[in-house]
């Protein structure tokens, strides 16, 4: 047989060779199989479903702040407050023409100061004992118990400030006191309903640091408390940090503990409104028992509601934006 007829086809010779890899490409188009995407209607009924429920959030957002804005702008126009006395004026009396926010911020500031002197410590607490602490079993039997005070409808928070926790503080304090509403009574039963989110939020953090950071302390000679302390604490700051700021944020924006036991009228700047035992409105519970009385639509009264709103929300933003800060900065320092 002669090496003519047993020459072979290298890939060096179709390389060389246009006419051999053209034959070549034209034979693995007749034999190969074309790889294509297949249709899926389902699949993409639900990335447009998801994409919507994403866009709807973002709307909503939009429309919110747009709302706040546009009423609160009409107030400012109508002459009756500036910018800068709206929050540097001292009285809220919308009968008289008076409308600085300071009695509303100062008795909103009062019952979150006594909500979070609650709710921390005692979250805190409940979260090194069920992450660090509890066995298994126990851990998955008070976790459950202790959310429920999660929900708890808030309005019946309300009534057990007012007809438990006052008379309490007035058996204990004095009845010339402690007032029948008080920024204390609200302010302690509003440390009780955060304490879940505290608790559950700050368990988490510690239970995301790194079982080596614990087993190097150990071996260093460290005790429990020592490595719960000086290790487990310190790398989870960022995660109690954000918990933190946001039981502050839970404790501004509730209404019906603080409209039940707080009180039903502005207290005055100076004498009343930083004493926890005194009664003071804040500005959820004022818009909670303005809006709820005859007022007349675009009227003056009716659009400073909605500049008392947008403070609100400025204020709860700019608390959100301090914890992702916090958190961006000391994650970026234990990570």
């Amino acid at each position: 047989m002669s090496n003519r007829n047993l020459s072979i086809t290298t890939p060096l010779d179709i390389g060389r060779d246009p006419r051999l890899l053209n034959a070549r490409l034209k034979r693995q188009d007749s034999t190969e199989p074309i790889l294509t995407k297949q249709a899926r209607p389902g699949e993409m009924l639900i990335r447009a479903f998801l994409l919507f429920c994403g866009l709807l959030s973002v709307f909503t957002t939009i429309g919110i702040v747009v709302v706040l804005g546009s009423e609160s702008l009409l107030f400012f126009n109508s002459g009756v407050a500036t910018l800068t006395e709206f929050f540097t004026a001292t009285r809220w009396q919308p009968q008289a023409g008076e409308f600085g926010i300071m009695p509303l911020l100062s008795a909103t500031i009062t019952t979150s100061i006594v909500a979070m002197f609650v709710a921390l410590p005692l979250g805190l607490g409940a979260a090194i004992y069920l992450g660090e602490y509890a066995r298994p079993n126990v851990r998955a039997t008070l976790k459950p118990i202790l959310e429920i005070l999660a929900g708890i409808p808030t309005v019946v928070y309300g009534y057990f400030a007012l007809t438990f926790m006052t008379p309490l503080l007035r058996g204990m304090f004095g009845q010339d006191t402690v007032q029948i509403y008080n920024n204390a009574a609200a302010g302690l039963v509003m440390g009780v309903m955060i304490l879940p989110t505290i608790a559950s939020m700050s368990e988490d953090a510690l239970s995301a640091v790194p079982r080596s950071l614990r087993e190097a302390s150990y071996g260093l000679g460290a005790t429990r408390f020592e490595t719960i302390t000086k290790v487990v604490l310190p790398a989870a700051l960022s995660g109690i940090i954000a918990a933190f700021l946001l039981g502050v944020s839970r404790a501004v924006g509730e209404t019906m503990i603080v409209a039940l036991a707080a009180g039903a009228g502005p207290c005055v700047l100076g004498d009343t409104c930083f004493n926890p035992f005194a009664a003071g409105e804040t500005m959820t519970g004022h818009i909670a028992r303005i809006s709820g009385g005859d007022l007349s639509y675009n009227s003056v009264d009716y659009n400073s509601l909605f500049s008392i709103g947008l403070t609100l929300f400025v204020f709860t933003l700019l608390l959100n934006l301090i914890s992702r800060s916090v958190s961006k900065r000391f994650r970026e320092v234990y990570q």
